[in-house]
């Protein structure tokens, strides 16, 4: 019986499909293992060069300080957890929903935040609109509650100094971080900067992450979230978000690139077996509290240099 292929049948008057479901294989841990202690150390190295702990040039003593490891997993930590935490959302989602997927892949990279963030990979279709919802839904519901306490204790320990004048790398703000900052007095006044604590900046980090999922197009979160709620009517809106990206791309180069990772990723997405069947209400209140929790974690202007 394990070995057996369930072949399904979707009735659709101008789309007939078939669509084969095979059990889930074993699956190995290795590379799974590699990549996230990769990603630790890269983060990690990220998060002690933020913090000014290390020198210019490096050698392999200064990388097994106690010191500096310290201060790179004030940052690294939160942040890996944040990841962990989306992708195991959407982990978890699919195997109440019995949808094989495996366990997430870090992605360690020579960036100054040392990641390119995670990703799981779906191994079989997702059978209804309800599962696609969920699925696509718990990952950014999961990494943004973890984010705001690692933002709000971030924004504790921050302080707030004197504008020097010195290049120096800007980040950005939503509306949910402007009202957090407010909430918690870290408002800097004119002439004044405030220089983010590395948990905060895990947590900023993971509320843009999540902001960047919930765009409503193609495969990314918000693509899934938004095919349940409105069927192939969503595509509609793709065009507009490329644009859209395009024109946010003359405040802020990633967006450009983002748009074309986009494209090349495709606008479309690729049907649920029953696609149509459809959502119930709490399922549909689930996709406008997705779309709020969008709008107030969207950042236009992500980095200034």
């Amino acid at each position: 019986m394990n070995n057996q292929t369930t072949l399904v049948f979707e009735a659709n008057d101008s789309d007939p499909s078939v669509y084969s479901l095979r059990p889930p294989q074993r699956e190995k841990y290795t590379l799974h293992l590699i990549l996230f202690v990769i990603t630790l150390f890269t983060t990690t190295l990220a998060g002690a060069t933020m913090s000014g702990q290390l020198p210019r040039q490096p050698n392999f003593l200064h990388l097994l300080s106690p010191h500096f490891f310290f201060k790179g997993l004030s940052f690294s930590i939160p942040l890996m957890i944040i990841l962990l935490t989306h992708e195991m959302g959407h982990y978890i989602a699919s195997r109440i929903h019995r949808v094989s997927a495996t366990l997430p892949y870090f992605i360690p990279a020579p960036t100054f935040i040392g990641t390119f963030g995670a990703f799981i990979k779906m191994k079989s279709p997702i059978l209804d609109k309800k599962a696609l919802m969920d699925i696509g839904a718990a990952g950014p519901i999961a990494g943004f509650i973890l984010s705001i306490p690692c933002v709000i204790i971030g924004l504790q320990l921050s302080r707030i100094v004197p504008d020097s004048g010195l290049h120096s790398v800007r980040i950005g703000t939503s509306l949910l971080i402007e009202f957090l900052a407010f909430l918690f007095g870290k408002t800097p006044p004119q002439g004044f900067d405030i220089v983010i604590h590395p948990i905060g900046f895990a947590g900023w980090i993971g509320l843009f992450v999540t902001s960047l999922n919930l765009i409503p197009i193609g495969q990314l979160d918000g693509g899934h979230i938004a095919y349940a709620m409105l069927g192939k009517k969503y595509e509609r809106m793709s065009t507009v978000i490329i644009f859209t990206l395009l024109g946010l791309s003359f405040f802020w180069k990633g967006w450009l690139v983002w748009a074309i990772i986009i494209i090349f990723m495709g606008k479309k997405h690729p049907p649920a077996i029953n696609s149509r069947s459809p959502l119930d209400t709490r399922r549909n209140w689930l996709g406008i509290v997705m779309l709020i929790i969008f709008i107030i974690t969207f950042i236009p202007v992500p980095f200034v240099l």
